[in-house]
């Protein structure tokens, strides 16, 4: 019975953050973001902001697991102007997407700051004018909570899942590395993107 309580109020969590524009009212979303704004980019929380999004993507309230809040700008790639004789619309500067995420880049980013941990997984919180909040899970792979865990203790094992976020071995990373696209068109995917003469994207 408990089980069934707890699925619902994750569900009810669920469609609340699905339109935060139209569930969360406009005032507390900016007040919101105002402070974290005035937070440091990188700021470790006790709790996930979104308990059902932690969830879903590994988090579990024990030793041994961080989240962190960090914050990323937003648009597409900045890019110098090209002082070449062509077309202004041809200069290449504006409307140019990158190939990783603006979400990948906020976890190769918080692994950085923090080398001791890894990268477990991470997930959007909010967004405002200049910037995108993330909040990532991080798993200390030397904890013995975490090295005795049935679920998470394959993180700890030999150094073959270091640099997790680096390697796009999250599921921001494997989005973007398109291994989530299934049937067909899908078949040059895997192993890689580099593989099958780059036919893979």
């Amino acid at each position: 019975m408990l089980g069934g309580t707890m699925m619902g109020v994750m569900k009810h969590l669920g469609s609340v953050w699905k339109q935060p524009k139209q569930n969360i009212p406009a005032a507390a979303r900016r007040d919101r973001m105002a402070g974290w704004r005035r937070e440091p980019v990188f700021q470790r929380i006790e709790r996930p902001t979104r308990l059902d999004a932690a969830r879903r993507v590994g988090y579990r309230a024990k030793q041994g697991i961080t989240v962190v809040r960090t914050r990323v700008r937003r648009g597409g790639l900045r890019k110098g102007k090209i002082h070449m004789k062509r077309k202004p619309s041809k200069a290449g500067i504006k409307k140019i997407t990158m190939a990783k995420s603006i979400q990948r880049m906020a976890e190769e980013r918080t692994s950085k700051r923090y080398p001791n941990l890894e990268v477990l997984n991470s997930y959007w919180v909010g967004e405002d004018g200049k910037n995108k909040f993330f909040e990532v899970i991080m798993v200390d792979p030397h904890h013995p909570a975490i090295k005795s865990d049935k679920q998470l203790g394959w993180i700890a094992e030999g150094n073959s899942h270091r640099g997790r976020a680096f390697r796009g071995k999250t599921s921001a990373g494997k989005r973007g590395r398109g291994l989530y696209n299934k049937g067909k068109g899908a078949e040059k995917l895997r192993p890689s993107l580099k593989a099958h003469k780059n036919l893979g994207k």
